[in-house]
C-alpha cells in the first residue's frame, strides 16, 4: 500500500513504575490501511492502543496523525481524540441511556451538532449493522454482540479518520463474535484507516494488510500477513502461532 502516512509512532516508550512497556516503537499506519497488532497477554498490545489515542502519555518517543502530535496533555488532544475512535472489550455504553442516546451523545455535547443530524446518522449506521429495531432499548437489554456493535457506531458517529479496536472480541461468546467482526470487515472495505489488536487469528489473516508482532514491548516481526502466518521470520513468532495451531487440533480431536 502506497498511501500517504496518516499515523507515524516513532521511538515510543512507555514504563509503569519499573517495568518498560513498549521500548522503542516504530512504525506508520497509511491512509486506509488495516493494520493487525499481534502478541502474547501482557507484551504491551493495548498500552500502545491507548498511547496512539492519547489516553496514556508516552515516557519517550512520539506519535503523529496528519502530521500533528498526538500528547496526552496537549492543547489540541480533544480535537485530535475526536479523529481517532476507539473501541474497548468492555463496551462502556451508558446503562442509564438508550442506544440512540448513547450514540447521539458526544456528537451533540463534544462536537455542538444538532440532535437531529446526529440521529439521522446514527439511523443509518444502526441500519447498517441490523440494530435500528434496538434504537429505544437499553444496554441491558442488548446480547454481548449488539452491545459492541452498538459501541462501533457510537465512535463511528464521530467521524474518524482512524479507528482503534482493543479486543473488541475477547468477552463474547463464539456466536457473537461473527457478527461483530463482520462490521469490523465492511469498514476495512470501505477504506477505513484501522489498527487492531486480536487474538482472532483467521479474522486477522483475513482483514490486515500488514501485521505487527509485539513481544516484550518491541516490534518482533512487521509483515503482510500471507508472509508471517505461513513463514513467520522468527522463532518467537512461530512458538506464538504454534500455541494457536495446537489449540486447533485439540479441537479436531474425536
Amino acid at each position: 500500500m502506497n498511501g500517504e502516512i496518516q499515523l507515524q509512532v516513532s521511538g515510543l516508550v512507555k514504563r509503569f513504575g519499573e517495568e518498560t512497556v513498549l521500548n522503542g516503537i516504530d512504525f506508520c499506519v497509511r491512509k486506509g490501511e488495516v493494520v493487525v497488532v499481534l502478541g502474547p497477554s501482557g507484551c504491551g498490545k493495548s498500552t500502545l492502543l491507548r498511547c496512539m489515542n492519547g489516553l496514556e502519555s508516552p515516557d519517550a518517543g512520539s506519535i503523529f496523525l496528519d502530521g500533528e502530535a498526538i500528547s496526552a496533555g496537549g492543547k489540541n488532544i480533544a480535537q485530535l481524540r475526536q479523529k481517532i475512535g476507539m473501541v474497548f472489550q468492555s463496551y462502556d455504553l451508558f446503562p442509564n441511556k438508550n442506544i440512540i442516546d448513547n450514540i447521539t451523545l458526544a456528537p451533540v455535547k463534544v462536537q455542538k451538532r444538532s440532535k437531529k443530524e446526529a440521529e439521522e446518522q446514527a439511523e443509518k449506521l444502526l441500519k447498517r449493522v441490523g440494530l435500528w429495531e434496538k434504537r429505544k432499548a437499553y444496554p441491558r437489554e442488548l446480547s454481548g454482540g449488539q452491545k459492541q456493535r452498538v459501541a462501533i457506531i457510537r465512535a463511528l458517529c464521530m467521524n474518524p479518520e482512524v479507528m482503534l479496536f482493543d479486543e473488541v472480541t475477547a468477552a463474547l461468546d463464539p456466536e457473537m463474535v461473527r457478527e461483530v467482526l463482520d462490521v469490523m470487515i465492511e469498514l476495512a472495505n470501505q477504506g477505513m484507516t484501522m489498527v487492531i489488536v486480536t487474538h482472532e487469528m483467521q479474522f486477522a489473516r483475513a482483514i490486515a494488510d500488514r501485521v505487527i508482532f509485539l513481544d516484550g514491548g518491541s516490534i518482533v516481526e512487521d509483515s503482510k500477513p500471507d508472509e508471517f502466518f505461513t513463514n513467520p521470520k522468527t522463532k518467537r513468532a512461530k512458538d506464538f502461532l504454534q500455541t494457536f495451531a495446537y489449540e486447533k487440533r485439540r479441537t479436531n480431536i474425536n
